[in-house]
């Protein structure tokens, strides 16, 4: 009603209810729920980034099979997921999974999930495309001598294809941690809307926390990249 308008407009007037002010309230305050919320992110973010990463190699793998019903099944997962918004797969997995299956998921797990699906989609193409960078020629050379097909991706392609694969994933990393952004930290940052109804504030420490997580991330990742390129 009227008094629910008049706190969501003074919720949004900046300059009349002292943003910087109310933010180092609010930190004072709820600084635990932040950290809650940035505990659970980081955490989802590692899960997803070590599952989708193994998903994501096994998807490779089939995508780069001579089996072709093997590779057709990879193709097809990887074009479905990668065509279709994050936002819609989340709803499907936390809709649809606890109607397919009768084992009881939590909201986290629904969340998680969609995540190692959409991103092992991402790092399959970047790991084909990796290993296809590599000269074909050394297939060649590798199967001259009698190596297996097996022995000759793990111990010749691949150690070739880190240098064209670390790049594109750390990036893909990157991305991962900001599609977490639909999970923990921003159920903290409602928690703390609907306990202050201050929308701006809350939602401007969110943001600065996400800034300063991937501003880390990518300096990481730009460091891992001058080093493989002295090694290179």
């Amino acid at each position: 009603g009227i008094s629910r308008r008049w706190n969501m407009q003074k919720a949004w007037d900046w300059s009349r209810d002292g943003g910087m002010e109310k933010i180092w309230k609010l930190l004072g305050s709820y600084g635990g729920e932040f950290l809650k919320g940035l505990g659970g992110t980081l955490y989802l973010a590692a899960a997803t980034v070590a599952l989708g990463t193994a998903l994501g190699i096994l998807v490779a793998l089939l995508q780069m099979s001579r089996f072709r019903p093997a590779h057709a099944l990879a193709q097809t997962y990887t074009e479905i997921l990668r065509g279709t918004p994050i936002l819609l797969q989340l709803y499907f997995f936390w809709i649809g999974l606890p109607k397919l299956f009768p084992v009881a998921l939590s909201d986290f797990a629904c969340i998680l999930i969609a995540l190692v699906v959409n991103s092992s989609s991402y790092i399959a193409e970047i790991i084909r495309a990796g290993v296809g960078a590599v000269d074909a020629g050394q297939w060649e050379a590798a199967r001259s001598v009698g190596l297996s097909e097996a022995h000759v991706l793990a111990r010749v392609i691949l150690p070739q294809a880190v240098r064209n694969i670390l790049p594109a994933l750390g990036n893909q990393f990157i991305q991962m941690v900001k599609e977490t952004s639909l999970g923990e930290l921003m159920t903290s940052y409602k928690t703390v809307q609907a306990a202050t109804f201050l929308a701006l504030q809350p939602l401007a420490i969110v943001g600065a926390i996400y800034f300063l997580m991937n501003v880390v991330l990518s300096r990481l990742v730009k460091r891992v990249e001058r080093r493989l390129m002295v090694y290179g």
